[in-house]
C-alpha cells in the first residue's frame, strides 16, 4: 500500500497552479558522496586509465536512474528455474544524459554470493530487442565477471557511452550463481526478459519468459556536466507508481523529469525514483523502513542535491489495525519525528529537503478511521508550517475532493481511493513548482 491525497473547499488553491512554500534562499554546500562501500576491494591496472580519463574530463558522476532494493518476496521471484544460468534483460529509462556510464549491481539482501559473468548495455529497440550498434560490454576491475558478496553492491568500470535522457536502455546480464534470497525491486512497472543460457549479446531474445520486476540492477550513473545534479524522491507505492501504466513510465517522478527536461534551465537535473511499495517510515513493511534505507537510497547517491519525501501514509494507515490488535502503532508525532531525523541527516550532507503533504485515503477501508484522518491532518499542518524543512509540495491541495476533502477527487483517484491513476500522477507532477530546483 502507499500514500493518499485530498482537497479542501475554501483554501483559495487553484488546481492548475504550482504549489510550493519555499524557505528563504540559503547558501548550500555541494553534497560529496563517497561510495567507499561499493568499490571493489581489489583493482587491476586495467581499470586505471578509465579512472584517470574521467578525472581529467570536466564533469562529475551523477545518478541518472535508481531502483530501491529489497528482499524479493516469494510471489515476486523469477519463474522456474530461477536466474542461475539465465540471461536477464532489463529496461530502464535514464533521467539525465551523459558521456560515460557505469552501473551498480546489488546483492544487498542476498544470503550468499551472486556471480555474473557478462553485463552489457545498449539502446533499447523495443520489447526484448536492442540496437546492436550501441551494444557495449561492461567490466568490473577490468574483468567481465564479478562475484558480489552477500550484503554488498558492485559498481562497474566506466565506459564511453552517449546516454540520451528519457531514452530507454537495455541492461543485459548472464547470471552464473544466484542466492536463494534475491535482491530486487518488485514494483518496476516495466517488463524484464529471461532466456536460458548466455545470450547477453543477442540483438533480440526469442520467446523469453517475461516478468514485471527488476532484479539485481540498482543504479546507473552518468558522467555529466559539473552543474548537473539529482533529485532523490523517497516514497512508497504512490511514488513507485502503483496505478501507472506498465512500460509507459508515467509515474509522477517520471512526469516531473519530463517537465524538467523540457525547460532549458532544469534540463541537467535528474529525478531518481526511490519509491518502494508498502514502505513505512518507522517499521519494516514489504521492504526496509525509510529510516533504515536512508543511507543507501538517499545519502550515498552520486550527485544528489535535493530530497523530496512523500512517506507516512502507510504508517498512519496501518496503525488502524494495529490499535485494534492492541499493538504499538505510529502516531502523528512519530511520523513528524521521523521527518525531523531525515532533515538532520540530509542537511548534514548538503541536501535541500522538501516534504509532500499526505493525500487523503477515505474509502480505502483498511486505512480509514477518524483517528487516521486526524493524524494525516496533523502531519500536514506540520509540513506546511514547520521551519525545519526547505519547502513544501502540497499534493493534498491538488488531489483532494473539494466537496469532501478526506477523499481523493475523481480526476486523481485510481479506483482504490488511495493510489492515483495515471492521469492523477500527471496532476501531481504538474503541481510542482520547478523553481524549487533552481541553483
Amino acid at each position: 500500500m502507499s500514500g493518499g491525497h485530498h482537497s479542501v473547499r475554501g483554501t483559495g488553491v487553484s488546481y492548475n497552479q504550482p504549489i510550493m512554500l519555499p524557505r528563504p534562499p540559503q547558501t548550500w554546500r555541494a553534497a560529496l558522496v563517497i561510495g567507499l562501500a561499493v568499490l571493489p576491494l581489489a583493482s587491476t591496472s586495467a581499470s586505471f586509465p578509465t579512472v584517470r580519463a574521467a578525472a581529467a574530463d570536466d564533469g562529475r558522476w551523477v545518478a541518472s536512474w535508481v531502483a530501491a532494493q529489497q528482499l524479493t518476496e516469494p510471489h515476486n521471484l523469477p519463474p522456474a528455474p530461477g536466474l542461475a544460468g539465465q540471461t536477464l534483460r532489463q529496461m530502464i529509462q535514464p533521467s539525465l544524459g551523459g558521456r560515460r556510464l557505469r552501473v551498480t549491481l546489488s546483492n544487498a539482501f542476498g544470503d550468499g554470493d551472486l556471480t555474473v559473468d557478462s553485463v552489457r548495455v545498449a539502446r533499447s529497440a523495443g520489447l526484448a530487442a536492442i540496437d546492436p550498434s550501441s551494444d557495449r560490454a561492461l567490466t568490473f576491475a577490468g574483468a567481465p565477471s564479478v562475484t558480489i558478496p552477500r550484503g554488498a553492491v558492485m559498481v562497474s568500470d566506466a565506459i564511453p557511452f552517449d546516454v540520451a535522457p528519457l531514452a530507454n536502455l537495455a541492461v543485459t546480464m548472464h547470471l552464473v550463481s544466484v542466492p536463494a534470497a534475491l535482491t530486487g525491486h518488485p514494483g518496476s512497472r516495466t517488463t524484464s526478459f529471461i532466456q536460458a543460457g548466455d545470450v547477453s549479446a543477442a540483438p533480440d531474445l526469442r520467446g523469453p519468459a517475461t516478468i514485471d520486476h527488476w532484479y539485481v540492477l540498482s543504479g546507473l550513473d552518468v558522467w555529466a556536466d559539473p552543474r548537473a545534479a539529482a533529485i532523490v524522491v523517497l516514497g512508497d507505492s504512490i511514488t513507485d507508481g502503483r496505478g501507472s501504466t506498465t512500460n509507459k513510465n508515467d509515474r509522477w517522478p517520471n512526469l516531473l523529469s519530463q517537465r524538467l527536461r523540457a525547460n532549458p534551465a532544469f534540463a541537467d537535473v535528474a529525478v531518481l525514483n526511490a519509491g518502494m511499495g508498502g514502505n513505512r517510515l518507522l517499521r519494516d513493511g514489504i521492504g526496509p523502513n525509510a529510516l533504515a534505507r536512508f543511507e543507501r537510497d538517499v545519502l550515498a547517491v552520486p550527485g544528489a542535491r535535493w530530497l523530496v519525501v512523500l512517506e507516512g501514509v502507510n504508517d498512519i494507515g496501518t496503525a488502524v489495525d494495529a490499535r485494534k490488535r492492541g499493538e504499538g502503532a505510529a502516531t502523528a508525532a512519530d511520523v513528524i519525528g521521523a521527518y525531523r531525523q531525515m532533515i538532520v541527516r540530509a542537511h548534514s550532507h548538503g541536501l535541500r529537503v522538501y516534504f509532500a503533504t499526505i493525500m487523503p485515503f477515505e474509502g480505502f477501508a483498511a486505512y480509514s478511521s477518524p483517528q487516521s484522518e486526524a493524524d494525516r491532518q496533523e502531519v500536514n499542518r506540520w509540513i506546511r508550517a514547520a521551519g525545519e524543512r526547505d519547502g513544501v509540495i502540497d499534493f493534498d491541495a491538488v488531489a483532494r475532493d473539494p466537496a469532501r476533502p478526506s477523499r481523493l477527487r475523481e480526476g486523481v483517484d485510481g479506483g482504490d481511493h488511495l493510489h492515483p491513476s495515471a492521469a492523477g500522477y500527471r496532476i501531481l507532477a504538474d503541481a510542482i513548482d520547478l523553481a524549487l530546483f533552481a541553483r
